[in-house]
């Protein structure tokens, strides 16, 4: 059976970053669920961060019960009941526009625990300032539905609220943050300075665990923040906290050849255990596991993110060749296809291959589409013991519908 794998170690190796970078610059940070949310990990990581973002009503309740600390809540929309609940225990609840905010303020503004300065409420703001290269994932295009706009708050009576928030980056250097600053400070830099507000969120996207991620300008820029509006920050990663710490293993099930093409058809699919490979869209690196084989003269880099005792890891490349394979999936979609690679040997059934960087943004958004069988979970502990936290069956897929 296939398996998501998530390495403690690598984890842990993340969170001491971001630890190092908070208090160096003197900020708040947490862990956004929507990106990574498997909860069994969080008692490794939990004391380097100071919370969790969540995106709504469920995950804000895992973070309550799984994590213990700060739960700082954003939803483009809330229903009553959201509400009501969220009151009982979140940090800070933001809103995505004035007439939810106008709606529930006068219920929010009377709850003892926002009188007695427990819960802080806030407004996510649009500085129109686009920086991705992706427009799925770019929440400043023309017409977004994130975000409140300069325009919208002019005369706007914002009694209740101190903090602002803005979520614009992703998968992004600290420059682009500098430019979005930037264009905060000069849309809503006279909001910030008024002693009414005390936080802002930069929201998520920062790649601050990558290697060449320039973390002093990010330490530099949120001292400048909170020095010149003299305001807490909050900084909300989801990938930087989980990225290149967990694997995929899966299975070749078929080879056959089509067109000019030669198909590995696996037993996982992009559309429904990883779909970031189609939306992104995005090239997952992709290793050959071999239990005793010796390929060391070949030149395929072995730099498997999660180990297995007894095995060697051979990374793929580019140039096409004799053992070139377009990977597919076992599903009715026609594009449900990762892509073309190229082995150090030919592939057959049996094969096991290992897809890189498959914690943040898999399993938070997999599906039973088809019928698939959903790989199971399993943590790795950093005496690389293997420990199994759930096997899916099919009473999972039946029963999700019913």
């Amino acid at each position: 059976m296939a398996q998501f794998i998530i390495s403690i170690a690598a984890l842990k190796r993340n969170t001491a970053i971001l630890r190092q970078v908070k208090e160096a610059a003197g900020c708040k940070l947490v862990l956004a669920l929507k990106g990574f949310s498997c909860w069994k990990a969080f008692p490794f990581i939990k004391d380097d961060l100071d919370g969790c973002c969540a995106s709504g009503i469920w995950e804000a309740q895992l973070a309550r019960e799984h994590f213990g600390k700060d739960v700082i809540t954003y939803s483009p929309a809330y229903s009553d009941d959201d509400i009501a609940q969220l009151l009982e225990f979140t940090t800070h609840l933001d809103f995505n526009s004035l007439g939810q905010w106008f709606r529930f303020r006068e219920t929010i503004m009377a709850h003892p625990r926002f009188q007695s300065g427990e819960l802080h409420c806030g407004l996510r703001i649009n500085p129109e300032h686009s920086t991705g290269e992706t427009p799925l994932y770019d929440p400043c295009v023309p017409g977004s539905r994130l975000g409140i706009t300069a325009k919208q708050l002019e005369g706007a009576d914002l009694t209740g609220l101190s903090g602002l928030h803005f979520h614009t980056l992703c998968e992004q250097n600290s420059d682009d943050l500098e430019s979005t600053l930037a264009a905060v400070d000069a849309r809503f830099g006279d909001l910030l300075r008024s002693p009414q507000f005390t936080y802002l969120n930069m929201g998520g996207g920062h790649w601050i665990t990558k290697p060449d991620y320039d973390r002093e300008r990010l330490i530099r820029l949120v001292r400048e923040a909170q020095a010149k509006y003299n305001l807490e920050v909050w900084l909300e990663p989801g990938e930087a906290v989980a990225i290149h710490t967990g694997v995929l293993r899966c299975e070749v099930v078929d080879i056959f050849e089509s067109m000019g093409h030669r198909h590995a058809i696996l037993d996982i699919s992009a559309t429904g255990h990883m779909p970031d490979v189609l939306e992104m869209p995005y090239r997952p690196e992709v290793f050959l596991a071999e239990p005793t084989a010796d390929f060391s003269h070949q030149s395929f880099p072995s730099k498997p993110a999660v180990l297995k005792g007894g095995e060697t890891y051979f990374a793929t490349t580019d140039t096409p060749s004799p053992n070139s394979y377009r990977l597919g999936c076992p599903t009715c979609l026609a594009g449900d296809v990762i892509g073309d690679y190229t082995f150090p040997r030919e592939l057959i059934p049996g094969d096991t291959l290992i897809f890189d960087d498959m914690a943040h943004y898999t399993m938070v958004k997999t599906t039973t589409f088809n019928g698939v069988k959903h790989p199971a979970i399993v943590l790795q502990h950093e005496d690389g013991r293997l420990e199994t936290l759930r096997e899916f069956t099919y009473a999972d897929f039946r029963d999700r519908l019913s």
